[in-house]
């Protein structure tokens, strides 16, 4: 089992936090974002992809700087992103998946990449998925209560339900007593007081997004 694990997808590369290259791996790429991996000098574990998005040459790159496998998508019934977290789940068995290059750009891919955790077959792992980004951090919760920390760069809290469910929001700065919604629903803007937060959900699964203003 590893501690944690990151993924680089396809998405634009200002979207990037700010130091990506010289955080700890392993590392593994979906598709162009192999290629992207071995361009910073990073080795990655796993390729990932259809790789139809890089030429011939380029793909032979991505195999010279490997250090494990190259895993080519069968089909299209998943996305590469999906294929990716299946690979790391199934081989690696990591605590923690973060994942980097899934949002901004596309949002058919920024859709899909949120929505991915309500795959049943992708849903127990949804506590382990983090999706990063320059300004915004997504964790994603199944049924229960929860204390999460406020991250030091960031000043809005947002709950996001992705199914129905009945929320509360114990000590935020705008609280919530077992509100009910029947469709996915952002309850934005909000904040955190002091450095942690609870909250409770009974059923589904719900998005908590740390964000700041990009300065």
């Amino acid at each position: 089992m590893t501690a944690t694990v990151r993924l680089l997808v396809g998405g634009p590369t200002t979207s990037w936090p700010d130091g990506l290259a010289q955080l700890p791996g392993p590392w593994v790429g979906a598709d162009r974002g192999a290629l992207r991996l071995v361009k910073l000098g990073i080795q990655p574990a796993i390729a990932v992809g259809d790789f139809d998005s890089i030429d011939a040459t380029e793909l032979q790159t991505v195999k010279q700087a490997l250090t494990g496998t190259v895993v080519v998508k069968p089909d299209q019934d998943q996305t590469d992103t999906q294929l990716a977290v299946k690979t790391i789940f199934q081989r690696l068995a990591p605590d923690e998946l973060c994942i980097y290059g899934a949002t901004g750009g596309r949002l058919d891919h920024l859709l899909a990449n949120l929505w991915l955790v309500l795959d049943p077959q992708f849903r127990p792992w949804a506590p382990q998925i983090k999706l990063i980004d320059r300004q915004n951090s997504v964790r994603f919760f199944l049924p229960g209560e929860y204390q999460i920390q406020k991250e030091a760069d960031k000043r809005y809290l947002a709950f996001v339900p992705l199914m129905p469910t009945h929320l509360t929001l114990y000590d935020a700065k705008y609280q919530l007593h077992d509100a009910v919604n029947d469709y996915p629903i952002s309850w934005a803007s909000n904040e955190f007081v002091g450095e942690t937060s609870h909250f409770s959900f009974d059923q589904g699964v719900v998005a908590v997004i740390q964000s700041r203003d990009e300065k």
